[in-house]
Parts: C-alpha cells; sequence; structure tokens
C-alpha cells in the first residue's frame, strides 16, 4: 500500500490533518476528503505543484494521491492515542486554541500536555527531514506545530522552512499568560519566514517576540540568536477559477435549482459553519429570532440554511455547544413555524464542496459572523460562486476576512441587535449596490487566489 520511492519532492507540507482521512477496504484504499480551511486552500496548490504533505492519521505509510496519475503523495504519522489527548486534545485545542481567540476563560494548562507536544513536534520533523532533499521547502502549517520548526533547524541548519500560523495571533497581553511562551517563540523563529493572515496577527507576534523574548525587530525581520526571520501578512486565498467554474456547471445549477423549489422563492441566507464556540453560530441563530420577533411581515418570507459540520466531538465543550445550538433552532422554529414554513434548516452534517458551491449560488445573503476567526474561507467561496455578482455577504468585524472584504456589511457579532439589523439590511438591499460591492469583492479575491498567496511565500523564501 506504500507507494513507490520516486526523485524528492520540492515541496514538503506539514500539518496536523491531511486532506485525506484513508480506509482500507476490500477493493483497496478508499479516500475521503477532510473539512477545514487549511485543506481547502493548500491541497489545489499542492496537487499543482506536487511534493510530499505529511500529517497524523492511519494507515501509517506513504501513499500516491490519487492511486493512479498521482499528483502528489500523504504521508500518514502513527500517534498514540495518549498522544493525541495530550498534543492535540490538550495543549492544541484546549490551551492554545482558545488562547489565540481571545477565550482565556476556556484555556487550560497543563504541563504534561506540553511535554507531549514538544515530543510529537518533534516526530513531525524527524518525519519532514526524512522527505526532504537539501534543496527543498519545508512549510510548516498552523498551532498545532509551532516548536516543529527549531526541531528541523537544530537537526540541518541549512533547512529552508516556511511557517503559516493559520489562527489569529493574540495581544501580548493574552500570550504572556502561555507558561511556554518563550519556546513556542523560539519554535516559530527558527522559520525563514513566517507567515500570518493579517497584519494585527503578525504585528502581536513581533511584540511578543521582542517583549517576551528580547528578540530585535526591524521591520518585518525579527532576530534571535544568530537568526533572522521575516515575519508576513498575506490572507491565504481559494482557488478562485475552480469555484467559478464549478458553480456555472449544470450540476451546480441543477441543484441550485432543487435546493430553490425545496425553500419556496422567497429569500435564503445561508451560515455554514465547523461547530465551534469560536464560530458564532448561537449568537447568529439568536439573532434571525430577533429579527422576526421585530418583522412579523416576514414570517413565512424568509428562511435560514444552517449547516454545521461536526467537530471534536468527544470534546465536553463541543458537545455543550451543539445542544445549545440545537435547543435554539427548536426553539425558534418552534415559535414561529406556521406548519408549512419552518424559519431555519438546520443540517448538522459534511457536505461537499460541490453541494456548498450550489448552496453559495441559491442563497441571496451569506452569514459569515465568527466571534473571533483567523480569517474565513467560506465569506471567499461565498463571493467567488456568485456569478451575476448579485447577493450580500455579512461578515464579521472580527474574522480576519474582513481586513481583506471592507465591502460586505461588517457586523459586532456580539451585539444580536446589530446583527438582526444587518441581516434586514442584507435582505433589503438594493440590487445595484449589491453588484457594486460583490464586484469589488470579487476582482480581489480572484486577483489574491491561492496561486498568489503561494507564490508570495515561495518568493520570499527563494531571495534567501
Amino acid at each position: 500500500m506504500t507507494a513507490k520511492s520516486r526523485p524528492r519532492p520540492g515541496l514538503v507540507i506539514v500539518s496536523n490533518r491531511g486532506p485525506y482521512r484513508l480506509y482500507v477496504t476490500k477493493r483497496g484504499l478508499k479516500r475521503e476528503r477532510t473539512v477545514g480551511g487549511l485543506v481547502t486552500s493548500v491541497l489545489p496548490m499542492l496537487e499543482h505543484v506536487g511534493g510530499v504533505w505529511i500529517a497524523w492519521g492511519e494507515p501509517e505509510g506513504r501513499f500516491p494521491i490519487p492511486p493512479r496519475r498521482s499528483k502528489f503523495e500523504l504521508q500518514h504519522l502513527r500517534l498514540e492515542p495518549e498522544q493525541v489527548r495530550r498534543y492535540y486534545h490538550g495543549l492544541s485545542n484546549s490551551a492554545l486554541w482558545p488562547l489565540c481567540h481571545s477565550f482565556l476563560g476556556r484555556v487550560r494548562y497543563t504541563p504534561s500536555d506540553w511535554q507531549c507536544y514538544e515530543q510529537v513536534n518533534g516526530l513531525f520533523a524527524h518525519a519532514a527531514l526524512a522527505a526532504a532533499g537539501p534543496d527543498d521547502v519545508i512549510w510548516v502549517h498552523d498551532y498545532q506545530l509551532g516548536r516543529m520548526p527549531q526541531y528541523v533547524r537544530d537537526a540541518r541548519p541549512s533547512a529552508r522552512l516556511l511557517g503559516f500560523w493559520h489562527i489569529p495571533f493574540p495581544s501580548v497581553e493574552l500570550f504572556a499568560t502561555f507558561p511556554w511562551r518563550q519556546r513556542l517563540l523560539e519554535g516559530l523563529l527558527a522559520c525563514d519566514v513566517l507567515g500570518f493572515h493579517i497584519p494585527a496577527y503578525a504585528g502581536n507576534f513581533i511584540a511578543a517576540a521582542v517583549e517576551l523574548l528580547g528578540a530585535r525587530a526591524d521591520g518585518d525581520q525579527v532576530a534571535w540568536r544568530g537568526w533572522t526571520t521575516r515575519v508576513k501578512a498575506r490572507p491565504i486565498g481559494i482557488d478562485f477559477a475552480a469555484i467559478a467554474r464549478t458553480a456555472a456547471s449544470p450540476p451546480a445549477q441543477k441543484r441550485a435549482q432543487e435546493w430553490r423549489a425545496a425553500i419556496g422563492q422567497h429569500p435564503i441566507v445561508l451560515g455554514v459553519e465547523r461547530m465551534d464556540y469560536t464560530k458564532g453560530i448561537l449568537e447568529r441563530l439568536n439573532a434571525m429570532e430577533v429579527l422576526l420577533e421585530r418583522r412579523p411581515d416576514w414570517h413565512g418570507k424568509v428562511t435560514l440554511i444552517q449547516i454545521v459540520t461536526p467537530s471534536r466531538t468527544e470534546v465536553p465543550t463541543y458537545q455543550q455547544k451543539k445542544r445549545e445550538v440545537d435547543e435554539a433552532v427548536g426553539r425558534i422554529n418552534g415559535r414561529f413555524s406556521d406548519g408549512v414554513w419552518s424559519p431555519i434548516r438546520y443540517f448538522c452534517r459534511s457536505f461537499s464542496i460541490d453541494e456548498l458551491i450550489a448552496l453559495y449560488r441559491t442563497a441571496e445573503v451569506a452569514l459569515v459572523t465568527p466571534l473571533r476567526d483567523g480569517l474565513n474561507l467560506v465569506a471567499k467561496e461565498y463571493v467567488a460562486a456568485r456569478l451575476n455578482n448579485d447577493g450580500v455577504l455579512v461578515l464579521s468585524e472580527f474574522a480576519g476576512a474582513a481586513q481583506q472584504l471592507p465591502e460586505a456589511v461588517l457586523v459586532n457579532p456580539y451585539s444580536i441587535d446589530d446583527m438582526a439589523t444587518a441581516i434586514e439590511g442584507a435582505l433589503t438591499m438594493p440590487i445595484d449596490e449589491q453588484r457594486r460591492r460583490m464586484e469589488a469583492m470579487r476582482a480581489r479575491i480572484q486577483a489574491q487566489d491561492i496561486d498568489w498567496w503561494a507564490q508570495e511565500f515561495l518568493n520570499d523564501i527563494q531571495r534567501g
């Protein structure tokens, strides 16, 4: 099942989660696409340039993807259950995730979790060193692997290392609470180039390196113990052309018509999120309830399609959040349904990208209202799928994408009243204003797509 050896790749992608889950069946190896912003953006890039993607998963080994006419290789590392519990559920998602999203009350710092985080980061580094030739680029992704660059640099000082932190980087005041702050900063500063989505995150990192580590900063360059790291802010792109092409396809058009027939001819508001306390799902539902209270004339004339992809289902806080969302949907539908129309169509399952694109085509309004988000690619996907330059994007001020998409209707997701007002305004926005806003956003997203994003970083490291 392991792929035959081939010439060493020019690019080695390393992340906690890979682009596919693999299953051994009687007919061979079956693959299932994973969900997440990193995969959505990075996968098309690696399929284009080729290389190896290293991630945690089973079965262990290296596999050509796809099995015939492979575009790249997927290498799975096996982790023990205790390592998964401490490195992933513990340090990564019970410490770094809430800390970086400014939810300090949810943070749990456990020394044994940090020790396991260090151990697993070392395992990833070892695998990357084995896969990468002396001139290849190792590109380390996200907060689960913050210590890995240091292990690679120590073992191979000449390594060409890119890093990208996909979630927010918090203010110095928040980050200072992290007990292993110096070790994490040192790990990230082992990269030649380190990327963040927006200037605020890059600035927070540089400030932390200077104030908490004693590093020296000169513009976007940070010097520490003889090594200089360039810290760049570039929002990750999407495969704009592929999404627009899919949106224009007959299958997408047919599926959009089916959605329209099922919902009716009244406006559709769409929310697509992973189940997470940072995503503002409950606040969005409450805003919809307020809107229906304010505007009885909208009863029977608007529907929210809310898609929630299950995530971290074994974690109690995520189980509790799902219960709260389920109860809110039941309460709102119970209050306002008339036996034929229900204000909320709720789906708690994964949707394929093709199905989502059909929904993007259908919905007059997209609600992307996280309480905090590194960027948010749903916002960009919705814009890319609006081929007629109509539709309205309602976007949280606290999503990184808000800086790149100022033409969206920006909203404070913590204010339920403001959210309800924003939804009402989106539903009644004149078509010429919709098109003016959407045209500007589409042009920017098309220009700053995934190829632009990847090439910018690869050019940075080529410049040395």
